[in-house]
């Protein structure tokens, strides 16, 4: 049989190059001109973007194209044939084994090929483009009862063209099976230009097929042949249990298979064609769901009970060890999973489904019982209610990014990823690999798909040293062989992709192998699809993105302490491993640009990546003076998010602050970080003559001017300065107090004193929340203090890379508070950003300073003060509906539990909006060339909330921020959390 090859099949198989950069302009013009509605990108801030997806690996490729619909992505292949360049095809970039990240054109479909074609609710199938992210694939499936079974842990992000890649399964997969499972049909395009439609076929289709004849008959004539010559290979080796996804899925070709093509195709790893649109076959949604909690004396003795709990039909069967729950408690203050669990130190989580919506308590009841009783658990807790059933969930959803850190702080990952074991093997196979971690010294967080043998782990190996890697690739071959002799296989989920294809022989017999190759053959001759993964592959330890002995190109000295990272820029980088939880778009703040654009630039992973290059200096070389970090920060809202819902931990805004010092260092800023970063300066001299800078702001001319010399955007208004600044207000109420005191002759008041923080918003812009804070403090029986005048906490210097100033600024604060909190008084903020400065970004910006680690221990938000300290004061009943748009800093930082109790204790009904940042974030969205996307964030959810919301809901929003977004493109007037409670107080008749 003629095989069509490549122009560049001569290459030497498994050595794939970058292109030649001779052929880099042809290939510019060439791409250019099959791509003129979508982006083709050879800069090297995209590049820099693209080096990396989920996985250990880094390859840094020559161009990026994100097509803007099917014939462009067929045209950008045809593109890079003609020049015989390799293409690795790219959804959400959450590969965990190297699969999307490659020399040639990556290809990125997630940004618009992301139709849903057709749902049939009759046939029970969606026909979707390859871009499609798997939650709006449900939500659309999801008024028609129906969704798509696989749902691994990133379905707020993958795509169903990656799902397809990897035969991604999730937690479903016991009673909805993979993603292979779930496939009626496949749109495909061949590197050689042969778009076909594959399905399963009964010999007489086939045969039609190949008479057919053509490039489809070709193929379709080599896969049978290939069939036909390995039979009792196909039917003994391969597909012995479900999670068996290593190498190619050929056993989908056997007859009694129905010569299924489309399934075979599934977990290629982009090696083999290029999927063009699915169509996917649906299930029924369950209309109730159970959860039983199991709890054992540990996690081996979880997967010894695993096949009893499959017999009694369960939907999902999950586990999860002690150092989830700890890595959760460390970094989810909230998550309360011992209140969850139950006694154990390995759990399985395992959740039933019923069509039926009545509940039968007891028979439920009894279940678990028998559950508990036929798998020997220790512990057991059936859990009924929906909200504490997404709280376990989120137990095991977000252990993918918390094992990236070992409990000691140290690196964890992947690399030994997600083996499986069939199910009655997964006792033994978890304690002889628990020894071989031993023997290897070497530390990780297995948990994983259960009921399916799959384990997920990530470990501690150590890349930056010659040894450590070696003991890596020890560890790999010792690991292979070990879960070969427990029958299974290298990858149950994530493919074996640059990570463990190399140890494919290991678990695998030299004709499997063979077969396998000769697939890939049939397919993509020319090894022109995402070479080196599979077949042919790289050396597992070849483009690690940590080298042994690699020093970083620039000195690592940071102005921020970056105590958990050790102080290490590159360090604090590397905890992006690129789960891409940054790309959701809802849920959470992380991160609103992104939401707003779609564009990996504007999401953390991408800011991550190109700020990871520019440390290694060897695509981004300029360093500190990089006009692509500068770029790729410049829709950073530094609204704190990524530190709290990123399960990494990242911390962009911190890392965009060190950046901007040390970028502009020695040279002019931008308009705004004077005028912006300088505001409380600004806000002091304003303060002296308030109407008089009303008047010029309100003026139509003076007002452009000002804000064309302050950088400040033309849309926004310049918010109005009060009247009176709120500490003259508090000076005159302390004194009719004090006169009022007197005048009675009674004594001095003795009550609990309390230091309340004057941030410049309540100063100068709205005194009226200082005045009802006050209010509801002294109702509470507070003696309220103020510190001395005009102080600052340094918000807007640390927000625009000031670092210098904002220390200064911060040390002279402290020096004023440091007497009041040194007495075990206790300070209270307003405002959630300033109140978060003092609670963790002082000691970033003071580290060692005791000052400000006692000014972190001692702040506490208006909420927290009145919910520990007078939890028993009656603040009155104000019944009714309220909508609370919370602040971005106060959701990564400090918490919204406190302010929850409170309310309801003044019986107020709130809705606390799930909607991210307001848009506006400080000094962002007043920023010349913000505007529009400061809108767009608004009206991810916040806006249309506020549209839908009645004229009698109260809407809450603390941030001065929140509260400016809102009323300048609303009608609404937002008020603080103390207004709300002033009223309540003064309604109640407390």
């Amino acid at each position: 049989m003629a095989l069509h090859r490549s122009p560049r099949a001569g290459l030497i198989p498994g050595h794939p190059d970058a292109p030649d950069p001779r052929a880099l302009p042809a290939l510019e013009h060439a791409l250019r001109a099959a791509v003129p509605a979508g982006s083709v990108d050879f800069g090297r801030r995209r590049r820099a973007e693209y080096s990396q997806d989920a996985s250990n690996y880094r390859q840094v490729p020559a161009a990026v194209v994100l097509p803007a619909d099917t014939d462009e992505l067929i045209a950008a292949i045809t593109a890079c044939r003609e020049l015989g360049v390799a293409v690795t095809l790219r959804g959400a970039g959450t590969s965990i084994a190297g699969q999307a990240v490659g020399d040639g054109v990556v290809i990125d479909t997630s940004r618009s090929l992301t139709g849903i074609l057709a749902i049939d609710p009759a046939a029970r199938t969606a026909r979707v483009q390859p871009g499609v992210i798997l939650d709006d694939l449900q939500a659309a499936c999801r008024p028609q009862g129906l969704r798509f079974g696989p749902d691994p842990s990133t379905h707020a992000r993958c795509t169903i063209g990656g799902m397809i890649g990897n035969n991604a399964c999730g937690t479903h997969s016991v009673a909805w099976g993979r993603t292979a499972d779930n496939i009626v049909e496949l749109d495909v395009l061949t590197y050689d230009g042969t778009r076909m439609q594959v399905r399963p076929l009964d010999p007489e289709q086939l045969q039609k097929v190949i008479d057919a004849g053509g490039r489809s008959g070709e193929i379709h004539a080599g896969l049978r042949d290939l069939r036909d010559a390995n039979l009792a290979l196909f039917r003994t080796e391969l597909g012995r249990f479900r999670r068996q996804v290593s190498g190619y899925g050929l056993e989908h070709l056997l007859p009694e298979r129905g010569f299924d093509v489309a399934a075979a195709l599934v977990g290629t790893e982009g090696t083999c064609v290029v999927v063009l649109a699915a169509t996917v076959r649906l299930v029924s949604l369950p209309v109730r769901r159970t959860l039983v909690a199991l709890g054992f004396d540990d996690l081996p003795a979880a997967g010894d009970a695993a096949p009893a709990v499959l017999r009694h039909g369960p939907i999902a069967c999950e586990g999860l060890g002690a150092d989830q729950v700890a890595a959760l408690r460390r970094n989810v203050p909230d998550a309360q999973p011992e209140r969850l669990l139950p006694d154990g130190r390995g759990w399985l989580l395992c959740e039933f489904g019923s069509d039926s919506p009545a509940t039968d308590a007891a028979a439920e009841q009894e279940r678990a019982l028998v559950l508990q009783r036929d798998t020997g658990a220790v512990g057991m807790r059936l859990v009924q209610d929906p909200a504490e059933q997404g709280a376990l969930w989120r137990i095991r959803e977000e252990s993918s990014g918390l094992a990236t850190r070992a409990p000691d702080g140290s690196e964890a990952w992947p690399g030994w990823e997600d083996s499986a074991v069939p199910v009655e093997n997964l006792g033994a196979y978890l304690r002889d690999f628990e020894n071989l971690m031993a023997r290897h010294e070497l530390h990780g967080t297995p948990y994983g798909h259960f009921g399916e043998g799959c384990v997920h782990i990530r470990i501690d190996f150590d890349y930056g040293t010659d040894q450590g890697v070696q003991v890596f690739r020890s560890f790999m071959r010792e690991a292979a062989e070990l879960v070969g002799r427990h029958g299974g296989t290298l990858s149950g989920e994530h493919g074996d992709g640059q990570a463990r294809a190399e140890f494919l022989p290991l678990v695998h017999s030299p004709d499997a192998m063979a077969a396998f190759a000769a697939f890939k053959e049939i397919w993509d001759p020319g090894n022109r699809l995402n070479p080196g993964i599979l077949i042919h592959p790289r050396p597992a330890d070849e483009r690690l993105r940590i080298k042994p002995g690699h020093r970083p190109a620039l000195p690592m000295v940071t102005t921020l302490a970056l105590e958990q990272d050790g102080g290490d820029l590159s360090r604090a980088l590397r905890r992006c491993v690129g789960i891409a939880k940054c790309r959701t778009g809802s849920g959470g703040v992380m991160c609103p640009s992104f939401r707003a654009t779609g564009d990996e630039k504007d999401s953390t992973r991408g800011r991550a990546r190109v700020l990871y290059e520019m440390v290694q200096g060897e695509v981004i070389t300029d360093g500190w003076r990089s006009d692509e970090v500068r770029e790729v920060l410049d829709l950073c809202l530094s609204c704190k998010g990524c530190k709290s819902d990123c399960p990494t931990g990242v911390d962009m805004a911190t890392y965009k602050a060190e950046f901007l010092q040390h970028h502009y260092r020695g040279r002019l800023r931008p308009a705004s970080h004077y005028s912006l970063g300088w505001l409380p300066l600004w806000s002091a001299l304003a303060g002296r003559a308030p109407r008089l800078v009303n008047a010029v702001t309100r003026g139509r001319a003076s007002a452009a001017a000002l804000k064309a010399a302050g950088g400040i955007a033309p849309e926004r208004p310049i918010p109005q300065f009060a009247p009176q600044r709120f500490r003259r207000w508090f000076e005159q109420h302390s004194a009719a107090r004090e006169a009022a005191r007197r005048t009675a002759r009674t004594p001095p008041a003795t009550g609990r004193r309390v230091l309340l923080w004057p941030d410049t918003f309540t100063e100068y812009f709205a005194p009226e929340v200082g005045r009802a804070a006050v209010e509801v403090l002294e109702h509470a029986g507070f003696e309220v203090l103020l510190p001395k005048d005009r102080l600052c906490c340094g918000l807007t210097w640390l927000t625009t890379g000031q670092l210098a100033t904002a220390r200064r600024v911060l040390s002279r604060t402290l020096d004023a508070v440091d007497p009041y909190l040194a007495q075990g008084i206790p300070m209270v903020g307003l405002e959630p950003s300033c109140t978060s400065l003092f609670r963790s970004d002082a000691e970033e910006l003071l580290a060692g300073d005791p000052r400000a680690t006692r000014a972190a221990r001692s702040t506490l938000t208006f909420a927290e003060l009145l919910d520990r300290h007078a939890p028993d004061v009656d603040l009155g009943r104000l019944e009714g509906k309220a909508m609370t748009q919370t602040h971005c800093h106060q959701h990564a930082t400090l918490g919204s539990a406190a302010d929850d109790r409170v309310m309801a204790r003044a019986g107020i009904d709130n809705d606390r909006l799930d909607s991210g940042c307001c848009g506006l974030a400080g000094n962002f969205g007043f920023e010349r060339g913000h505007y529009d996307v400061s809108v767009q964030v608004g009206e991810n959810v916040l806006l249309p909330a506020l549209r839908e919301a009645s004229e009698e809901t109260v809407v809450l929003a603390d941030g001065f921020s929140c509260r400016t977004q809102i009323s300048q493109l609303s009608p609404r007037r937002p008020v603080h959390l103390a207004e709300v409670l002033r009223d309540s107080i003064r309604s109640g008749g407390a």
